[in-house]
């Protein structure tokens, strides 16, 4: 019987790492965990109660709400994971850009970072599975067999973004969608608890001019090498 390993996958923003992580997880037979999506449903839910506002982010009512945010995957008809909320799917929600423009304030919070790193370790304990995020290969699994940190050139990583937000029928412009990378760029690398780094152990994937099924090809190489 194989080796089952831990695959962690750190990046920007809107660089492909879902896709490459959903289909590492697909073709390995592994559990995928989607750790960004965790972040937008803690700043979902701050959202819905009016925890963000305006003028900025009640770091301590969040922080106090914690314990009342419960969040779990179940796989859709396509056999892809999706992010439930308290028992109700949100994952067109978090995906809008709202959630977008305040995830990176939500998600340097350190309370809010420790309470979701330890329900994402526990999902990983016995291998067999890829995580993606800004912090998996450097906190949550710095032990991991295989570490990959994703890049992009920033303009084509941008009109990815706005591709995917069009389709959903968002209404937002690519200006909007550059701004938003740009600022969430920046607090992921300068937040204080955990951020976005790439380890000395990580293999650099930029998959500026790659397709998604090279990318994967790739990647699939040095799984095997690892396990």
């Amino acid at each position: 019987m194989e080796k089952e390993i831990t695959i962690a996958i750190d990046g920007w923003s809107s660089c492909g790492k879902s896709t490459l992580a959903k289909a590492l997880a697909k073709e390995l037979n592994y559990v995928y965990v989607d750790s960004g999506a965790m972040y937008r449903g803690v700043t979902l839910y701050a959202k819905r109660k009016g925890l963000i506002s305006e003028d900025g982010v009640d770091e301590r009512a969040i922080i106090d709400e914690l314990s009342n945010i419960d969040l779990s995957f179940s796989n859709n008809e396509n056999g892809v994971a999706e992010l439930s909320l308290n028992g109700e799917n949100v994952e067109n929600q978090i995906r809008s850009i709202e959630v977008s423009n305040v995830v990176s304030a939500v998600a340097k919070i350190k309370e809010v970072r420790q309470f979701l790193v330890k329900q994402q370790r526990k999902m990983g304990n016995n291998g067999g599975v890829v995580m993606d995020g800004r912090d998996i290969g450097s906190v949550v699994f710095p032990n991991a067999e295989l570490k990959l940190f994703v890049t992009a050139d920033p303009e084509i990583r941008a009109q990815r973004r706005f591709d995917e937000l069009q389709a959903k029928g968002d209404n937002v412009s690519l200006e909007e969608v550059k701004a938003n990378l740009k600022l969430r760029d920046e607090m992921d690398a300068s937040r204080e608890e955990s951020p976005l780094i790439q380890t000395e152990d990580a293999v650099v994937l930029d998959n500026s001019n790659l397709t998604p099924k090279q990318q994967l090809e790739k990647s699939l190489l040095l799984v095997e090498e690892r396990k």
